[in-house]
């Protein structure tokens, strides 16, 4: 194997999803602390901890204690050259969640051991499972209280219709957590708590070993040796075909916070997952070992740095290998152009790079060129990859700015805010942009375009509730626009357009929808939009 085939086939790409709170950024930074990236694991609790997570940068981030952009970081473990993607899990996620995905090659799903299967991790899941991509599930907070493990798998199966295979098995929880079963050795990994440093303690015995009862106790024994025979005899066999399809996911149970199992997650989870996967280009696939470079944008993130008013475009690497001074084909600009000062990110820590190969994340300086789901290749190739399809909102507010004499300032930010995807603005129909109406998947973003808006280009906006909760992209039988007195509309109905000329309709429920499409026969409805902003 070469070392160009030997450099690409040691990468491993992954996102990882979860609910609020349940632990994902905790998990991330002891996945970094293993590999040597950080020292020491932040505190991602409260305002008041001057410690704030590696990967959350901005600072509305770090005053709540919660991620709401996604964050990127690398870092190499036992020969791997591992790319996490950090999605945001508060509720209030944004689109931007579900376009991070389109870039991994497989997710990582926290889950809460007292909660188990929440609201956001359905919808984050069906991402995946559109992308038919292998999902791995770490059950976190063993050290607290937790739910049943049967039932919790159960849940697992029913609420997201996949199969699991549970990797190994808790045994106890909270105070009495001692550690996990693995099912394929045949020994227990006892854990003892080291106060969160890079290695938690863990010593391996056999289930038959006679120092086993003075270890865990004879009950947590006999309960472990009552559940491995009911797991043997009533769960899925394990199919690492059917896991790396999306079909079965591999469960393991563990603590972040206290290091319990982490490691084990991590060496199991590099073993079953795949090299940097194929993506599509139309009728063309676009293989990881092709020589030729090309990458696709699926991220932009304007004022990283507030003082140098920078933009950065987040590049997944599909094939080949990039170079520092490359010069590369924009399939949407029409031109070949230099990337400028190519990075890689730790959250808000760059390094400038010299290369990179299929299945890395890299950022690249913008100035204003590119957009989510643009195609960049070597000279002398021209295919587009498939969109990113854009997500429909479900929150809509009419907004302006409270200062008149700074329109130029706020459509100049809803604009560039726009084009990294974390809003969608539309306008109603030769209004121009008098009315700008803002939709976003979740509220928090609300949040962030205000404060965004106050620092990065100081304005103050004024903000009112629009009573629609759905979207649907609409496309007339001859392709032409629709006009709005043609149309058959309810009251709770809104005829609007992006800005880059789409027509979409505003719903206040999904009645309405129905409704509008069957008085509208000529009419096509699309739930995403093809491509991204």
């Amino acid at each position: 194997m070469s070392n160009y085939e030997s450099e690409i086939s040691r990468r491993r790409t992954f996102a990882i999803i979860s609910h609020p709170d349940a632990g994902k950024t905790t998990l991330t930074e002891k996945f970094l602390l293993y590999g040597g990236a950080i020292a020491q694991a932040g505190a991602v609790k409260g305002k008041k901890n001057a410690r704030a997570a590696t990967s959350d940068w901005m600072e509305i981030e770090k005053q709540r204690g919660i991620s709401v952009t996604s964050s990127v970081m690398q870092f190499q473990y036992e020969g791997f050259c591992i790319n996490i993607l950090d999605t945001p899990g508060h509720q209030d996620f944004s689109e931007d969640t579900y376009r991070t995905l389109m870039a991994a090659d497989s997710a990582v799903m926290v889950i809460d051991a007292a909660k188990g299967v929440e609201a956001q991790t359905r919808k984050l899941f069906k991402v995946c499972a559109m992308r038919d991509i292998p999902i791995f599930t770490f059950i976190n907070k063993m050290d607290r209280e937790a739910r049943d493990p049967f039932e919790l798998c159960e849940e697992l199966e029913h609420e997201l219709g996949i199969e699991t295979y549970p990797v190994n098995w808790p045994i106890g929880c909270g105070k009495e957590f001692q550690g996990v079963y693995d099912r394929s050795r045949g020994e227990i990994i006892h854990f003892t708590s080291n106060g969160g440093s890079k290695a938690a303690t863990a010593t391996q015995v056999r289930l038959d070993d006679p120092g086993l009862d003075g270890l865990i106790g004879q009950r947590l024994r006999q309960q472990l040796a009552d559940d491995i025979e009911l797991l043997d005899g009533a769960a899925a066999e394990f199919n690492l075909d059917r896991v790396r399809h999306g079909k079965l996911s591999p469960v393991f149970f563990g603590s972040a916070l206290t290091n319990f199992g982490v490691e084990p997650f991590l060496e199991e989870f590099l073993r079953m997952t795949t090299a940097p996967l194929p993506r599509q280009a139309g009728e063309l696939t676009v293989d990881r070992m092709d020589s030729a470079f090309s990458a696709f944008v699926f991220k932009i993130q304007a004022n990283m740095n507030k003082a140098h008013r920078d933009r950065i475009a987040f590049l997944r690497v599909v094939s080949g290998r990039f170079d520092a001074d490359q010069e590369v084909y924009h399939v949407q600009g029409g031109k070949k152009i230099r990337l400028s000062r190519p990075q890689q990110l730790m959250a808000a820590e760059r390094e400038i790079i010299e290369e990179a190969y299929a299945g890395d994340i890299i950022g690249v300086f913008d100035p204003g060129i590119f957009s989510i789901g643009d195609t960049l290749c070597a000279p002398g190739k021209n295919f587009r990859f498939d969109p990113i399809p854009t997500f429909a909102p479900e929150h809509f507010r009419r907004v302006r700015s409270l200062d008149t004499m700074k329109r130029k300032q706020f459509l100049k930010g809803m604009e560039q805010i726009a084009q990294e995807g974390a809003i969608q603005i539309f306008k109603t129909p030769y209004t121009g942009m008098e009315e700008v109406i803002v939709g976003v998947v979740g509220t928090l973003q609300f949040d962030v375009l205000e404060y965004r808006l106050k620092n990065e280009y100081n304005v103050e906006l004024y903000m009112e509730g629009l009573p629609y909760e759905y979207l649907r992209w609409i496309t007339a039988e001859d392709g032409e626009s629709v006009k709005e007195e043609d149309l058959i509309l309810g009251t709770d109905v809104k005829l609007v357009e992006d800005y880059k000329g789409n027509q979409l309709l505003l719903f206040g429920s999904q009645w309405a929808v129905g409704w509008t499409q069957e008085r509208n026969p000529k009419l096509s409805f699309h739930e995403f939009g093809g491509a991204a902003l």
